[in-house]
């Protein structure tokens, strides 16, 4: 059986999906993009700032399924330009110990929803 995980400390759904699904001990979460769940504001001054909204708002849909970055196992990350993959990186590496990163795809993509510069999702496994 499934299990719908939400937190209010995410941004909500923009459309009929559910911010993760919990089956078994495997965590399946949707694409987060940057956007603040307090205020419903996008965060676009720049790349980093973006990145680490991202990566914000999915330590808290890790956090609602009891789990943390340590669990997750695989992550994919959709960009609009390959030229942020530097920057983007940059802000990825302190979320994760180098020697216990997940695997991981980084693809260009020509747009994201809301026009957003990054999307990234996540497996974990608890």
């Amino acid at each position: 059986m499934k299990k719908v995980i939400y937190t209010s400390k995410a941004p909500a759904p923009i459309g009929p999906y559910n911010q993760a699904i919990l089956k078994g001990n495997t965590l399946y979460t949707s694409g987060q993009i940057a956007i603040n769940p307090e205020t419903g504001a996008l965060i676009l001054d720049d790349i980093k700032a973006e990145t680490t909204q991202v990566m914000e708002n999915m330590k808290e849909v890790l956090k609602a399924a009891d789990m943390n970055f340590d669990d997750v196992v695989k992550t994919s990350i959709f960009i609009s330009d390959m030229h942020n993959f530097n920057l983007i990186n940059e802000v990825y590496a302190t979320y994760f110990d180098s020697d216990n990163a997940p695997a991981r795809e980084t693809v260009e993509v020509a747009n994201l929803p809301k026009f957003v510069n990054v999307e990234i999702s996540m497996i974990a496994i608890k």
